[in-house]
């Protein structure tokens, strides 16, 4: 009777530490679900709207407008049959920095970041495989207006994409393939 009792208490305290550790994995992963950051409301700086100043490696034979983005996409549900990878909204690529618009909003996940991508029409996460990206930095909300500063000696001419992936399960998102802003006149 007494190696029953202590049996039954070895059993308890283990699936106890057990039922924490499955409580706390799961928690890890569902709370961006259940607690998600709120909206953006970042703003673009008159610095971001401001020509290049000849920084290496950056176009600058383009005129740029004071205030023009020199690229603008929209984020596309790139894989309708999957509900739960998905984006919307606009994106416009100014010389210094991303900025998702004020309509963007993706669906919940951890470890989403935002990557310039050196290759056009981007749909599927096996479009990734060897390309060379560069990070802007992790996604700070879900929903709203974000900028991302591009790093000095980017060549804007050679991304034509903006994604938000996912780098803890390396899953696309979502895409948004640039278009070159036409030069006013």
């Amino acid at each position: 009777m007494f190696t029953r009792f202590w049996g039954k208490l070895v059993a308890f305290f283990f699936g106890g530490i057990l039922g924490t550790l499955f409580g706390i994995a799961l928690g890890f992963f569902f709370f961006p679900y259940v607690f998600p950051p709120p909206p953006a409301v970042e703003q673009l700086t008159q610095a971001d709207l401001m020509p290049s100043s000849g920084v290496p490696g950056q176009d600058t034979s383009a005129p740029a407008t004071i205030g023009a983005p020199l690229a603008t996409g929209i984020f596309i549900h790139a894989n309708p049959s999957d509900p739960v990878h998905w984006g919307k909204g606009k994106v416009s690529l100014y010389q210094r920095v991303v900025f998702l618009e004020p309509d963007f909003e993706v669906g919940p996940g951890p470890a989403f970041h935002v990557y310039l991508v050196p290759k056009a029409a981007i749909r599927s996460s096996s479009d990734m495989k060897d390309v060379m990206y560069v990070d802007l930095g992790r996604l700070r909300s879900f929903k709203g207006s974000q900028r991302y500063p591009i790093p000095d000696g980017v060549n804007l001419k050679d991304y034509p994409s903006v994604i938000i992936w996912c780098e803890r399960f390396g899953v696309l998102i979502s895409p948004a393939d640039l278009k070159v802003a036409q030069a006013a006149n």
